[in-house]
C-alpha cells in the first residue's frame, strides 16, 4: 500500500511553539520572493535550446552527484546509473530501468538533505501525492516523464515558474560560451549569466594543463604560452565573460594557500608547469600566487571573486580513471585560512572595492578564522553553508559559529550551487526556511526586535545576494 507524500508547511522551524510562530510570520514575508541563484553549474544549453528534459533518469539521477554518491555507497555501480565512462564504454541506458534502482533504495537518503529537496520536487513540481519505493516507482515515472514532454515543463518555463530572476552558470576560460551566445540573441528574457572559473587553466596538476594554455591561446590571439602573454589572456578572457553578463570569478583550489611571487618567480614556475615539471609544492605555489593575481585582476576589473577550497578532489583513483571528475568522489579536508590568506590580503585586502567571497568544507575555521577575517577586512565576505554542509544542521551550524564575530553583512546570502535545476527553489526554500529560524530564536531571546529580523531576513534571501555579486 503505498504511504502518502506531504511537505508539513511547518517544516524545519522550531520546535517551540511561540519561537515556530515567529518563524511563521518572518518567512511569509520572505518565501515568495524572487530566486537570485548567483553560483552554479546548470547548463546553459538547457536555456539557449529550450529543448525537452530526455526522461526522469536523465534529469534527476545521471547528473546529480548528490544522488548517485549515495547509491554508490550501497554497492550500486555507477554503470548501472547510466553515469557516462570516460572512454564511451557500455552502460545502462534504459532510464526505467535506473529510475527502479534508485527508487528501491530511496530509503538511503532519510534525514539528507537530498531526501528534503527531491520530496519538493516530487510533490511542488510533479504534483505526486504518495512516497518513492519500490511499489510506486512505475508511478513516479511515468507521472514525471509524462510531464517532462509538456510545454510547462521546458527549461524556459520553469525558470519562470520557479521565480527565478537571475541565474548563474560556470564555465572555464577555454569554453567558447556559444550556449550563452544563443540567449542573448533569442527573444527570451530569462537572465542567465556565466562566471568564470579558470581552473584549467592555473592548475599545474589539472589534466592536459599545457592543452588547455593551448586553447586559450587560440581563443584570445595571445602567446599563453608567454608569461605576459598568458596573463593578457585571462584578462581578454574576462572581459568576454564581462560580456555575456559575467560578475564574479570561481576558484576551486585544493587550499586556500596564497603566494604573491615577483615577476621573475611567477614566469620561471610558469615554464616548469608548462613542461610538467612542477613538484607538488611548486604546483601549489603557482596556484597560490594565481589566487593573487586573480584578486588583482578582479580589483581591475570588478568582478567578484570567489574561492572555493578544502576538497581533496577525484579521491577515488578507479572512478576518476573510469567516469572522470565530478563523480561523487570529492572528500572534505582540513583547511586553514589566517596563513594561507595572508600573502593575498597583504596585497588586496583593505581595498573596499574588492569583493572576496570565501567557502569551506572545513566548519571548525568558522568562528576559529573565517567570521574574524570577514569580520576585519574590507574585501571580505562570507559565502553560505557550502556543499556537504548545504543541510538544516550545517546552516544553523554556519549562523551560529558566525554571526556573533561577522554579523550577518559580512555574508552574502544564500547560493545553490548546483547541477540540479529542479532542486534550486527547493534549496532556497529549506535556506529561508532555516534563516527564519535562526533570526526567530534572537528574537525570542530578546537580542532582537522582530522588525529587525524581519529586515534582515529579507536580507539575506534577496537583497545580500545581489548586492554582493554585483546584480
Amino acid at each position: 500500500m503505498s504511504k502518502p507524500l506531504r511537505l508539513d508547511p511547518d517544516r524545519l522551524f522550531p520546535a517551540g511553539s511561540g519561537v515556530r510562530d515567529i518563524a511563521r510570520r518572518l518567512y511569509q514575508n520572505v518565501r515568495e520572493l524572487p530566486i537570485i541563484s548567483p553560483h552554479g553549474h546548470t547548463d546553459p544549453r538547457w536555456f539557449a535550446e529550450n529543448e525537452p528534459f530526455q526522461n526522469p533518469a536523465e534529469l534527476l539521477i545521471v547528473p546529480d552527484h548528490y544522488v548517485f554518491r549515495m547509491l554508490y555507497s550501497d554497492g550500486v555501480a555507477l554503470a548501472d546509473l547510466g553515469v557516462p565512462r570516460a572512454d564511451g564504454g557500455p552502460v545502462e541506458t534504459d532510464p526505467r530501468a535506473i529510475w527502479r534502482r534508485f527508487a528501491e533504495r530511496y530509503f538511503l537518503f532519510r534525514g539528507t538533505p537530498t531526501r528534503m529537496w527531491l520530496d519538493w520536487v516530487f510533490s511542488e513540481v510533479f504534483g505526486l501525492d504518495v512516497r518513492l519505493d519500490a511499489a510506486s516507482a512505475d508511478l513516479y515515472y511515468d507521472a514525471i516523464d509524462g510531464a517532462l514532454k509538456t510545454e510547462a515543463f521546458r527549461p524556459r518555463a520553469l525558470f519562470e515558474r520557479f521565480g527565478i530572476e537571475v541565474i548563474a552558470t560556470t564555465e572555464s576560460p577555454t569554453d567558447d560560451l556559444i550556449w550563452h551566445d544563443m540567449i542573448a540573441q533569442s527573444p527570451w528574457t530569462g537572465r542567465v549569466v556565466t562566471a568564470y572559473r579558470p581552473d584549467n587553466v592555473v592548475d599545474p596538476d589539472y589534466e592536459g594543463f599545457a592543452d588547455h594554455i593551448g586553447r586559450f591561446g587560440e581563443l584570445t590571439g595571445e602567446d599563453t604560452f608567454s608569461w605576459s602573454g598568458y596573463l593578457t589572456a585571462h584578462r581578454k578572457r574576462r572581459a568576454d565573460f564581462a560580456a555575456r553578463g559575467a560578475t564574479s570569478t570561481d576558484h576551486g583550489h585544493a587550499s586556500a594557500f596564497t603566494a604573491d611571487l615577483s615577476a621573475a618567480e611567477a614566469e620561471t614556475l610558469f615554464k616548469k608547469a608548462l613542461e610538467g615539471k612542477c613538484s607538488p609544492d611548486e604546483a601549489a605555489l603557482f596556484r597560490g600566487h594565481m589566487l593573487t593575481e586573480m584578486a588583482r585582476m578582479s580589483l581591475e576589473d570588478g568582478l567578484v571573486m570567489q574561492i572555493h577550497p578544502g576538497a581533496h578532489r577525484n579521491h577515488n583513483a578507479a572512478v576518476f580513471s573510469d567516469f572522470g571528475r565530478d563523480k561523487g568522489a570529492d572528500i572534505p579536508t582540513r583547511t586553514g585560512y589566517v596563513s594561507e590568506l595572508k600573502p593575498l590580503l597583504d596585497a588586496v585586502g583593505n581595498e573596499p572595492d574588492l569583493t572576496i567571497i570565501l567557502f569551506t568544507l572545513d566548519e571548525t575555521a568558522y568562528s576559529r578564522e573565517l567570521a574574524p577575517l570577514a569580520g576585519h577586512y574590507p574585501a571580505l565576505k562570507l559565502g553560505p553553508a557550502w556543499w556537504f554542509h548545504d543541510s538544516p544542521e550545517g546552516m544553523r551550524r554556519f549562523r551560529q559559529q558566525t554571526t556573533e564575530t561577522a554579523g550577518f553583512y559580512n555574508t552574502v546570502g544564500f547560493n545553490d550551487d548546483t547541477r540540479a535545476f529542479l532542486s534550486i527553489p527547493a534549496r532556497h526554500d529549506v535556506a529561508r526556511r532555516m534563516d527564519c529560524g535562526f533570526l526567530a530564536e534572537l528574537v525570542a531571546d530578546h537580542r532582537l526586535n522582530e522588525e529587525e529580523a524581519a529586515e534582515i531576513a529579507y536580507d539575506l534571501a534577496y537583497r545580500l545576494p545581489k548586492q554582493a555579486y554585483r546584480l
